[in-house]
């Protein structure tokens, strides 16, 4: 699984006009299930992101992590990050995984990540999504757990 995270002051997702999730300071992450994935992988994945250090301490290092600092996170589904853009002008998606299972581990992500954070707002699973951020540094991390 991937997840591309953003740490933010602010983010939120529309979809068709309306807001359907939004955060202040946090990260926004979009999360990405490829094929061979499993609920393995996305407990692998939610344990490393909730820790990753990446929120200023009092002397300004990151070494603070969203849990940390009761930051707030929006997890937002983004099936593209599996893109092979190796060759051509055109991705091929093929390494993501299929839509029912990527349905499926992005729903068990967020319901993990609702059971361990406080606060967990989301986009919306194969909507066209308008998503807003201001990203705070900025700072962006790819995150990626491999199936074994």
């Amino acid at each position: 699984m991937i997840a591309l995270l953003q740490r933010v002051s602010q983010a939120s997702v529309l979809v068709d006009g309306q807001l359907i999730g939004a955060i202040d300071a946090g990260l926004m992450v979009l999360v990405c299930a490829e094929r061979g994935d499993s609920e393995k992988e996305a407990d692998l994945l939610l344990a490393k992101l909730l820790g990753y250090r990446v929120f200023g301490d009092a002397a300004g290092k990151m070494n603070l992590s969203v849990a940390d600092v009761a930051g707030a996170l929006l997890l937002v589904p983004q099936f593209t990050l599996a893109a092979d853009t190796k060759s051509g002008t055109r991705p091929s998606f093929t390494p993501a995984a299929a839509p029912a299972d990527g349905l499926r581990l992005f729903d068990y992500f967020v319901g993990q990540a609702r059971a361990r954070h406080a606060t967990v707002q989301t986009g919306q699973f194969g909507a066209d999504m308008k998503v807003s951020l201001t990203n705070d540094g900025p700072v962006t991390f790819w995150l990626q757990v491999a199936p074994k």
